[in-house]
């Protein structure tokens, strides 16, 4: 596969040999992120466990120190005084039995985040087919099913973000823009690293963190020291 000048010069300026601290390797990601946009910063960590097993799962959210630099637009299904103070929380769309018509008939999909409250659980739960892979099914470990709706919402707009396991055993998370600098970027990585070894399953034995990467959309991978992160 053949890169870009850009990409080649950036490369050179990260030791693929070398496992960094943290602050170098997102003040790396800050220096090697020059594309025109500005390019989202995001970290991979891989963990000791094994996502087949329900004891060993890791899944939760957390509401980044300095958010995520993204504009999150939150569809809330609900009704009655839910939907007026999702309305107020500023959430982008808000209906009920007309949103999941929307979604089945239209295919629409034209939101980041979807909230909604326990007792409308039993509709959403027909769009788990259409929500599902796209990571979009709500779900009370994340946040997004419950009964202070506005909170949520205010959460989510805020910079709100979800971690778990795929099936390769590694967590996928934006922590933010290269525009952040990197010590606001490291606020956002400590604040996840954190929650993430909190949320150690006890069954887990040996290493949890095995490795740790941090990448800008168009830069290179940095390796980050797994025994420094997270204590």
């Amino acid at each position: 596969m053949k890169h870009g000048k850009k990409y080649v010069d950036n490369v050179k300026l990260v030791d693929r040999t070398k496992l960094y601290d943290a602050n170098e390797a997102l003040d790396l990601c800050v220096k090697t992120g020059t594309s025109k946009f500005d390019e989202t910063v995001e970290v991979h960590v891989k963990l000791g466990v094994d996502s087949r097993h329900a004891d060993q799962q890791v899944r939760g959210a957390i509401v980044l120190p300095n958010g995520t630099g993204k504009k999150v637009r939150v569809l809330a299904i609900c009704k009655g005084d839910a939907a007026k103070e999702a309305e107020e929380a500023g959430a982008e769309f808000v209906g009920a039995e007309e949103m999941v018509q929307k979604i089945q008939s239209e295919n629409w999909m034209d939101f980041d985040i979807l909230i909604t409250t326990p007792d409308m659980m039993g509709l959403v739960g027909r769009l788990g087919k259409v929500l599902g892979p796209r990571g979009l099914m709500p779900n009370p470990k994340a946040g997004t099913v419950t009964r202070e709706i506005g909170k949520a919402i205010a959460d989510a707009k805020a910079g709100k973000i979800e971690y778990r396991l795929d099936k390769t055993n590694i967590i996928h998370c934006t922590i933010g823009k290269v525009s952040f600098g990197g010590q606001k970027l490291q606020e956002n990585f400590d604040a996840l690293l954190g929650a993430i070894v909190k949320a150690k399953p006890a069954a887990s034995k040996g290493q949890y963190i095995k490795s740790c990467v941090v990448a800008s959309t168009m830069g290179p991978g940095v390796r980050i020291n797994p025994n420094k992160v997270g204590v």
